[in-house]
């Protein structure tokens, strides 16, 4: 297909625990069934991503590969088969599975080393990606905000909507006020809950989640979870909530955090786990609450369905009734990309960081 560029700039990840390495790929060339070509703009990173980096979840039998999925961009030209997007067309790319296809996975050469790929990735500036894997926006979109519903907006507010299920007056902790823990708690200022309580290890963070809609705030760093446990009860009896919270949402995967959460919440609470603890770091929690009531579960991107959410959300933030825009604190190149991680893993970014792609 004639349209198809020859090579692309990618982040690739070749060793675990180690820097991103930017180099040029080779693409295939031809389009297959169900694929879509994407030119890539603004790329989200969310720490799902330092997790793959760190291999949280074990060995990594994929290496070399790309990473990256949530973005905004352009199609150039899509496969056989696809009939949700055409070329021209504005995308929001995301990880969970929309409308179309779900195409195989492609494949790409460095320096005659093949390099894997999965159904999405963003750290790149072009991008092959299954139809399912983007959704179709207005042409006159801001492209900054819409690469945030790639996961960023859909899985905090699926988590509050889907997930957790919050009702007006229900009061939720949110523990990590990162990039989905700020739309997590935006989410739940939009549903009326009350108290919203983020807890985070740093200030500035913690200053965005109450221009957000947190209600109350609390600095964990250098406190013991017994600590931290006592001081969100003092929050919440503040509030007239003695029993303990109706909702704890936890987003950083640490195994003392969603024990103390467990602990915190009401004896019929909800305890909803967005990070993933590293392979081999067990909870350990006494299991009786849950045959009465207690409800302890995972969230997979907040079982968004993005080609119905992501047009709910964006008639919102046109709307006037999302802010989005105060969420974008940082911007790096591709050229930056190990130096956008190392910010967020020591808490330099507020918000979300936005790689932005070569013209």
């Amino acid at each position: 297909m004639s349209t198809l560029p020859k090579t692309m700039q990618a982040a690739v990840l070749t060793e675990l625990r180690a820097p991103l390495q930017l180099v040029e790929l080779t693409l295939p060339e031809t389009l297959a069934v169900g694929q879509v070509l994407v030119k890539v703009h603004f790329s989200g990173v969310c720490g799902s991503q330092l997790g793959e980096i760190d291999g949280v979840k074990g060995e990594d039998k994929y290496l070399p590969h790309l990473l990256g999925h949530e973005a905004s961009g352009t199609v150039l030209a899509v496969g056989a088969g696809v009939r949700h997007v055409k070329a021209g067309d504005k995308v929001v790319m995301h990880w969970r599975k929309g409308a179309g296809i779900e195409a195989e996975t492609p494949h790409f050469t460095w320096e005659g080393r093949k390099v894997n790929a999965g159904w999405i990735t963003t750290f790149n500036d072009y991008a092959i990606v299954s139809e399912n894997r983007v959704t179709a926006i207005p042409p006159d979109s801001d492209l900054e905000v819409a690469a945030l519903f790639g996961c960023a907006v859909t899985t905090g507010f699926g988590i509050i909507e889907n997930n957790a299920k919050v009702r007006i007056g229900e009061s939720v902790v949110v523990f990590g006020a990162g990039g989905i823990g700020l739309n997590i708690i935006q989410a739940a200022a939009m549903v009326s809950a009350y108290p919203i309580i983020a807890v985070d290890l740093h200030d500035a963070k913690l200053t965005l989640a109450k221009q957000l809609g947190a209600t109350h705030i609390f600095n964990s760093a250098g406190h013991e979870p017994d600590a931290t446990h006592t001081a969100i009860a003092h929050l919440l009896a503040e509030a007239n909530c003695n029993a303990g919270a109706d909702v704890f949402i936890d987003n950083t995967g640490q195994p003392a955090v969603i024990e103390m959460g467990y602990r915190s919440t009401k004896p019929q609470g909800r305890v909803i786990l967005v990070g993933v603890p590293r392979q081999g770091q067990d909870i350990h929690i006494h299991s009786l609450p849950l045959h009465f009531g207690k409800v302890l579960s995972g969230s997979h991107g907040g079982e968004a369905i993005p080609h119905v959410d992501i047009p709910r959300y964006q008639n919102m933030t046109r709307a006037g009734r999302l802010s989005l825009r105060p969420l974008i604190t940082d911007y790096f190149p591709l050229h930056g990309i190990n130096v956008a991680i190392a910010a967020m893993r020591c808490g330099k970014i507020r918000g979300r960081c936005l790689i932005r792609m070569p013209d």
